[in-house]
């Protein structure tokens, strides 16, 4: 393991994650496979982004919409058992349909393309993100395309998301560790990486405040781009 990395890797994904509620499993998935065997890297991420969602939620909480965060968690519950079927199986093909749906929705969003809030569509969303948790790690691209799409404000984007994540990313590890275990590395690296978890929410807190509305649908076009390509691209180059 190299510390040093992981280190870099952490600190930046938690700076993503405090500044945005977006962006942890996107921004340390990728490199984090760099490092550990594949379904380490995945349960480690979802160890970090549970610490870093709890780290953050007490001080937000205020700004929760309760009834999407309902929605979100009662969708996301009948995505989680499928999800753990595919983490032990290929899942070459489900990343490839992931990247050209995170395109396409990409493209849509960036011209201007609006998407009218729905308790249906909030379901749904759950729907997905659980399923991809639990398969991949990654629960944020779903609702990073469902909130591009409105006209909430940062704020609620930010402490809903939050909270979902601290249920959904607790279900997954506990579902995981449960039928599938875990390895020392895991939890090794997992103390390594809290200091720095600590100091990327001051840091992403600090741009938080200096971020617009704007400017956080720029970075989550950038972030759901750069999901998108990766998913692809490894999905081609990894035999």
């Amino acid at each position: 393991m190299n510390t040093y990395a992981l280190i870099l890797i952490i600190l930046t994904a938690s700076t993503i994650q405090a500044a945005t509620g977006f962006g942890f499993a996107i921004m340390s998935i990728p490199f984090l496979l760099l490092l550990f065997d594949p379904r380490d890297a995945i349960q480690l991420n979802i160890i970090l982004a549970l610490i870093i969602s709890l780290m953050m939620i007490y001080k937000i909480r205020h700004t929760v919409n309760v009834r999407t965060l309902k929605r979100l968690i009662l969708g996301s519950l009948l995505g989680t058992l499928p999800g753990l079927l595919i983490f032990t199986m290929d899942v070459r093909p489900l990343k490839v349909f992931i990247s050209v749906l995170l395109m396409v929705s990409t493209c849509l969003l960036a011209t201007k393309v609006r998407i009218k809030e729905s308790d249906r569509k909030e379901l749904l969303v759950g729907v997905c993100s659980g399923f991809l948790t639990t398969s991949i790690g990654m629960p944020g691209p779903p609702l990073m395309i469902y909130y591009a799409g409105t006209n909430l404000d940062k704020a609620t984007i930010r402490s809903t998301t939050v909270a979902y994540f601290v249920f959904i990313n607790l279900i997954s590890i506990l579902l995981q560790l449960f039928l599938y275990g875990s390895t020392p590395i895991v939890w090794e690296a997992t103390l390594i990486s809290i200091p720095f978890m600590l100091l990327g929410i001051i840091l992403g807190q600090f741009v938080f405040v200096r971020l617009n509305q704007q400017h956080l649908q720029k970075i989550i076009y950038l972030l759901l781009l750069f999901t998108s390509i990766y998913l692809l691209l490894t999905t081609m180059i990894v035999p």
